[in-house]
């Protein structure tokens, strides 16, 4: 087959892309418009009504009219609209029928979520997802990428109807609506893509492995990483590149990549390139635009308006519960270096929704920002505030300074006789030689990135311990929990439900 060119594509994209480096004062008039646009498009649908949007639009000053009369909400909040969207109501927060519902994998409440997904947010996720494949190829890191194939690990594109409605992961809705010129070149091919059961699936991609020709991968960690663990078993290879030599760039969201390097690294014969996204169920926020960015660019244009609420105890008390009276920041207040909660208004019908997640802008200059953790998973029983990106980053010194491949782990705050502690699970197919020294580091490596971390473990947190099993053993609990497939992470803080059934899963597991 003959090598496809971008040249002519690269060029023409300019005309909708304009200017690789977006800058800070550019995205608040596109956030100024963004925030006009879905006022005005909603105005006359049932939420735009209850809410008085035409009052808002006339408004000396829109933002603050939108703040004072459109109450913070959640899923809870939401869900009342979203209920009658999906049951077929027309023009309930966004205009026309929503005939798409994202499953959320639920992480934080447990229970799934039904969120929406209109035609125009499938669109805005399309653009972003095209938009940074195209920085892909301006970059150089890949070339004839359409030439070649692509490999989306995501989840079944067999979506479930009721009445006009269809439900599925996000990432089988956005396979199934993927444009017709990239679907040649996409794999695993249809059918397999529909399956529902995961092993089955997994397993018939593990047999079609030898006949790709692999240039991108795109997926959650975890799973690609059992991807690749299992086709290198199954062909007895010394790495994945023996097969897929082209294989240059992975795609990666959902949960932070920084536990995973040390064990994705060995199963790479070459460099690969790795790129961030940020695709929420409600939306895609950020895209990582170049290889050596700093963070991932806000999406500020694609139909989502951004407000902030800086992650501190004046805003959220000491569970992640946002408190009754906190200020907003606006995107022209934020600062970098600071912790927000993201706030988002979109063209599917989300208004002034908490999506749960935290960010930090590192570079205001290009919008650029990191996700630092959940606004609900994170721990402070005594004031150490150690969050996930803590937990993250210490797994990943771990792995580097032990030589250990570690990846999934989970963590849970204990109170026993008045006593605090930490309780880790650290997944680790060899047992550490010496399990008390490795404890002993990873405690060390979280007292030198939390200083608060520190300064408790003298003196309240009085017990920090470790459990390491078998990584297979996350993924049969998350079997068990019927959390098994793409869009699924492993909690790194349990709730009090599942760290109930994570221990009743343990001890029957260790009777085995």
């Amino acid at each position: 087959m003959e090598p496809i060119h971008f040249s002519n594509w690269i060029e023409a994209s300019k005309e909708y892309f304009p200017g690789r480096q977006l800058r800070y004062q550019h995205a608040l008039r596109h956030q100024r418009r963004q925030l006009d646009y879905l006022l005005r498009s909603a105005k006359h649908t049932a939420f735009g009504l209850a809410h008085d949007f035409d009052s808002i639009l006339d408004a000396e000053n829109v933002h603050a009219a939108f703040d004072s009369r459109v109450p913070l909400t959640d899923y809870s909040g939401m869900k009342q609209w979203w209920s009658r969207s999906y049951q077929g109501e027309a023009n309930v927060s966004w205009p026309g029928l929503t005939t798409y519902f994202a499953l959320s994998s639920g992480t934080t409440e447990g229970a799934s979520k039904y969120i929406p997904i209109t035609h125009k947010m499938l669109k805005s996720i399309m653009r972003v997802s095209q938009r940074q494949l195209l920085d892909i190829v301006r970059e150089g890191t890949i070339t004839d990428f359409l030439a070649k194939d692509y490999l989306v690990i995501g989840g079944s594109t067999d979506l479930r109807q009721e009445g006009s409605s269809f439900s599925g992961d996000l990432s089988g809705i956005t396979t199934a609506n993927m444009p017709i010129w990239f679907k040649g070149s996409s794999k695993p091919s249809s059918e397999i893509r529909m399956l529902r059961d995961w092993e089955v699936k997994m397993n018939q991609m593990v047999e079609a492995a030898p006949s790709w020709d692999i240039v991108i991968i795109a997926g959650v960690p975890a799973w690609v990483k059992m991807l690749l663990e299992r086709v290198i078993e199954r062909y007895k290879l010394q790495h994945i590149h023996e097969l897929w030599p082209r294989f240059s760039v992975y795609i990666h969201g959902g949960v932070s990549i920084d536990p995973y390097q040390h064990s994705l690294a060995s199963l790479f014969g070459k460099p690969v390139s790795f790129y961030e996204t940020y695709l929420a169920s409600e939306g895609f926020l950020a895209w990582q635009s170049r290889k050596e960015a700093k963070g991932m660019r806000l999406n500020v244009r694609g139909g989502i308006f951004f407000e902030f609420i800086e992650f501190s105890e004046s805003n959220f008390d000491d569970i992640g519960q946002l408190k009754k009276e906190v200020r907003v920041t606006p995107f022209h207040e934020v600062e970098e270096q600071k912790d927000y909660a993201v706030v988002i208004s979109t063209c599917a019908g989300t208004w002034r929704y908490l999506i749960g997640d935290v960010i930090r802008f590192v570079d205001l200059k290009l919008c650029e920002i990191k996700i630092s953790g959940r606004t609900k998973h994170f721990l402070s029983l005594c004031g150490e505030h150690l969050s996930v990106a803590n937990m993250n980053q210490a797994i990943q010194q771990l792995s580097s300074r032990s030589g250990l491949n570690l990846a999934e782990f989970t963590v849970q705050g204990v109170q026993e006789d008045g006593k605090f502690g930490h309780q880790w699970y650290i997944a680790c197919q060899n047992q550490p030689d010496n399990p008390q020294s490795m404890t002993h580091l990873l405690d060390t490596i979280l007292g030198e990135l939390n200083d608060d971390y520190a300064v408790e473990r003298k003196g309240a947190l009085e017990r920090m311990s470790v459990e390491w099993i078998p990584e297979d053993w996350f993924i049969e609990w998350m079997a068990e929990c019927g959390k098994l497939g793409s869009q699924n992470k492993v909690p790194r803080v349990m709730t009090a439900v599942q760290y109930a059934s994570w221990i009743e899963f343990l001890d029957t597991r260790k009777k085995i």
